[in-house]
């Protein structure tokens, strides 16, 4: 099982009309956050069936698949690591996990981010000292911000939150609308197992957030709450915005 292999499977199988459409929905254009990215028009269901069947392909073999000009490819490359991470020893997680850290550059979108990097990054540090996420909050590189949030998926699982949440307030002013959702989506997953932690984050930290990131956080309050915290998000930017307002 090598690179060209799945290469010449993912090409078998592209969509010249649906890459049309992928490369307007990912934001490829000039300026856009995916500036220049390639796509064959494979839809994930059958990235994840070639990906299954090629799980075995040596790592060497998906260095090279990863660095492929195709979005897919990179895709399909991260989904075998991932997949091969679930049974894997601790030894080759380890092995996995540092292929994941060596290849965020190529991790250059979100579906690549959110349909991988918790499976391997957050699964690995669940028992393990998580520095390395705070180090990527603080990257320059818009990918690796988002993987340190979404990363913490895991530990919300397991009804860890701390990470979450100093991520989060580490993140809260960040310019760009894909780290404010990826930081509301994590609030909210917060606050469907302990909502009174996440009502306590967003009354100290409210002043801060992007409507964005606030409406993801508190997408399933009952209305009545939802509607405090829109109100009086609305009174703090008028204020904010007032002549004179500091």
């Amino acid at each position: 099982m090598t690179a060209e292999h799945i290469l010449n499977e993912l090409h078998s199988v592209a969509d010249t009309k649906k890459a049309r459409f992928l490369q307007g929905f990912f934001k490829t254009g000039p300026g856009e956050y995916a500036e220049g990215d390639l796509f064959l028009g494979i839809v994930t269901p059958l990235i994840r069936s070639i990906a299954k069947v090629n799980i075995k392909t040596p790592l060497h073999e998906l260095q090279t698949l990863i660095t492929s000009e195709y979005h897919e490819a990179r895709l399909c490359a991260l989904l075998i690591a991932a997949a091969r991470f679930k049974k894997a020893a601790e030894e080759e997680r380890t092995l996995l996990f540092e292929f994941y850290l060596r290849n965020t550059r190529y991790a250059n979108n979100w579906d690549l981010v959110d349909v991988a990097y918790p499976h391997v990054v957050g699964v690995y540090l669940l028992d393990k000292e998580r520095s390395i996420l705070y180090e990527l909050a603080q990257s320059t590189s818009l990918w690796e911000q988002r993987i340190a949030i979404v990363s913490t998926v895991i530990f919300i699982r397991n009804n860890e939150f701390i990470d979450t949440l100093a991520l989060s307030e580490q993140l809260l002013s960040h310019p760009h609308d894909l780290i404010h959702k990826a930081v509301g989506w994590m609030l909210r997953e917060v606050g469907k197992r302990d909502r009174e932690t996440l009502t306590d984050f967003i009354e100290r930290n409210s002043a801060k957030m992007s409507r964005t990131t606030l409406r993801y956080a508190i997408e399933h309050y009952p209305e009545d709450e939802r509607q405090y915290f829109l109100r009086k998000d609305k009174k703090q930017r008028g204020s904010a915005n007032k002549p004179g307002t500091s």
